[in-house]
């Protein structure tokens, strides 16, 4: 059994760059902390094959990726699209990850839809669609509404995801209403499941009036008693799902990597095969 811990991208984490590191370079030095990473820019744009192929020669062999789905794929744009459209379009992001899935460095494939997919016959023939067109991949199922886990289709959800295989992305994150979900504690997954911190800023969810509400709604740093407490859930779910990835996405103030380090010390996790840590000119002592 593993588990896998990290954050949700890499280039805006100070605390692990200790010196100037530039923008190419910083991915190289985050697989010296973390062994995993989320691809968050895959949501805004489909990636060109050359950046997974710069990424995949950045990072340890056994490293891997969490790419998140292309937000067209999802429906955060809200565009009507027939279904050989909304194929074409899968066809374009699946080609784009094909480097790192042949190097075998694919952790998941993240789909998280918007606020407004609620439970409804579309949405969920919408899923089996997309279950069918990537079939080969381990995809990871996160809802941003919470009537597919209201109690009336809780049962049924879980039932959906595990007969269709999708990965649980359970979420911890503010109760803030309808666009927000529970934390539903059940893999559905039979080798992998994930798990993802937002933080719990519940003001700063939804919006609120402020224009940087975006900025702000990951603004949030768990503190020791709430990750001891995530770490006695990790280790219950442990004894059902061989593989946990945890992704830590609270970083509108900075606090992810420290928090997904002190989760690393909590769960006493230590990792091999990173990539060699850049060494602190200052911090160098002869003889070491």
């Amino acid at each position: 059994m593993t588990v896998q811990i990290g954050l949700t991208g890499w280039g805006d984490h100070p605390s692990l760059y200790v010196d100037k590191v530039k923008q190419e370079n910083k991915l190289s030095e985050y697989a010296s902390h973390f062994p995993v990473v989320e691809v968050d820019t895959a949501f805004y744009a489909i990636q060109p094959v050359t950046h997974y192929q710069k990424w995949l020669k950045q990072t340890p062999a056994s490293f891997s990726f969490v790419i998140k789905a292309f937000q067209q794929l999802t429906g955060h744009d809200r565009e009507s699209r027939s279904a050989q459209e909304a194929r074409d379009l899968m066809k374009r992001y699946e080609e784009s990850i094909q480097p790192v899935w042949e190097a075998g460095q694919v952790n998941a494939l993240l789909f998280q839809f918007p606020p407004w997919f609620d439970v409804k016959k579309e949405n969920i023939r919408k899923l089996r669609y997309i279950r069918d067109w990537m079939e080969d991949y381990p995809i990871a199922l996160e809802f941003r509404n919470r009537t597919w886990f209201q109690p009336s289709y809780r049962e049924q959800t879980i039932t959906f995801m595990k007969d269709q295989q999708w990965i649980h992305s359970i979420c911890d994150e503010p109760q803030a209403g309808e666009g927000s979900v529970p934390r539903v504690l059940i893999p559905t997954h039979p080798e992998k499941t994930l798990v993802r911190f937002h933080g719990r800023n519940i003001h700063g969810w939804n919006k609120n009036g402020r224009k940087d509400w975006r900025e702000v709604r990951f603004l949030y740093r768990y503190n020791e008693e709430e990750l001891t407490e995530w770490a006695g859930k990790i280790k219950e779910l442990k004894k059902v799902t061989p593989e946990i990835t945890m992704l830590f996405n609270n970083n509108s103030g900075g606090d992810a990597a420290d928090n997904a380090k002190q989760m690393q010390e909590i769960l006493n996790v230590h990792y091999e095969d990173l990539n060699p840590r850049q060494m602190n000119l200052f911090n160098f002592q002869e003889g070491t």
